[in-house]
């Protein structure tokens, strides 16, 4: 039994995440390629040897390969030409040409590479949504979680678990609420009520003043505690506010994966928080445990990782095609063969090198 329960809640549930977001990913292709008169030939959710699969009216190929680690849109003409039974290299006839991807405009194929990466964005902002409208946001209650060392709280003798109910006889009842009070009575002392193990009692504490960038006291208030995130309330909201939460969210995850980043590449932050498909897998079976709404809460922000990682300026990746319409942009043409066959080697070897590191560091991390 447990062998079934860990397979279902690590290997199915990590399978189930990563076809619906590569599904995503490439329908965001398929669909720009079809609205623009390309013959998509094979929808592919995994690699390899093609385990079931249909053919629609339109002859687009939909399977499933036996390795799920990917998948791919192809479409008719993305080569110059094609070839005969012989191997020889054929010219393509006005109609092969009409639904070629390779003879559509540079706004046409740019337009369909950047489509996968978008969907990905909106997919995310869907989710966040959704998580928003039947779940509701995550709200902290006035629960005190980490304590700052040496901060006004420590040296109050605030616990971790601690509840503050009211603060100068004010009720409180979120963490926002909390941080309001504090924020604004910078250096001034504050009686709060405190539940500890069912019994309030008062502590008195006098939130410091925050020091801005220069070092010099802001007249802002600050306790020092961290809301505790095993106490949540969930908030549901309307469906025009729900998207803003959507898309304030996605934009505020890709914010900080930029800045994690540029952060690891200027040597500020070490690579090892870097993970891979082992480390997505244990995620995705301990959400999965939580329920069905962390499952789409880390679906979200997956997708939003894969959307962004599409855009990396890196031959194989969408951005490395975009980096090459660029090119032919302000060429006026496209970069010779020799010179994508050079980039996308390039892009190959760095995309495997990435792999083996992540899942270097994915074993790493489950053995720790």
């Amino acid at each position: 039994m447990e062998f079934i329960d860990w397979t279902w809640n690590y290997i199915i549930v990590f399978l189930i995440v990563l076809s619906v977001l590569i599904f995503v990913h490439e329908w965001g292709h398929y669909w720009v390629a079809r609205r623009n008169g390309v013959r998509v030939e094979v929808f592919s959710i995994g690699f390899g040897p093609e385990v079931a699969g249909w053919t629609d009216e339109a002859g687009t190929r939909w399977k499933i390969g036996l390795i799920p680690l990917g998948g791919y849109v192809k479409m008719f003409g993305e080569d110059h030409s094609r070839e005969d039974d012989e191997g020889k290299l054929v010219d393509l006839t006005d109609e092969e040409r009409a639904v070629s991807f390779h003879h559509k405009t540079l706004g046409q194929r740019a337009a369909i590479v950047a489509a996968g990466p978008i969907v990905n964005f909106l997919f995310a902002i869907v989710a966040f949504a959704g998580l928003a409208i039947f779940h509701g946001n995550p709200v902290p209650l006035s629960v005190v979680g980490e304590i700052v060392p040496g901060s006004a709280a420590a040296q109050a003798k605030f616990q971790s678990g601690d509840v503050i109910v009211a603060i100068d006889n004010r009720e409180v009842e979120t963490f926002e609420d909390l941080r309001q009070v504090v924020i604004a009575n910078p250096g001034r002392q504050l009686v709060f009520d405190v539940q500890r193990n069912e019994k309030i009692f008062k502590i008195i504490a006098t939130p410091r003043a925050a020091l801005g960038r220069d070092g010099q006291p802001q007249n802002i208030g600050q306790l020092g505690v961290r809301p505790h995130l095993d106490h949540l309330r969930y908030d549901r909201t309307d469906p025009f506010t729900a998207i803003w939460v959507g898309t304030e969210r996605t934009f505020v995850l890709t914010y900080r994966i930029l800045v994690y980043v540029g952060e690891m590449i200027s040597g500020q932050r070490n690579a090892d928080d870097l993970g891979g498909p082992l480390r997505i897998a244990k995620i995705s079976g301990d959400m999965a445990q939580l329920g069905l709404a962390q499952v789409i809460l880390l679906m979200a922000m997956l997708s939003v990782n894969l959307g962004l990682i599409n855009l990396f300026p890196i031959p194989m990746l969408d951005g490395g095609h975009l980096v090459f319409y660029a090119a032919e942009a302000l060429r006026g043409q496209p970069l010779g063969p020799k010179a994508q066959e050079y980039g996308f080697r390039f892009g190959l070897i760095l995309v495997l090198v990435l792999f083996v590191f992540v899942t270097w560091n994915d074993i790493v991390f489950l053995l720790q």
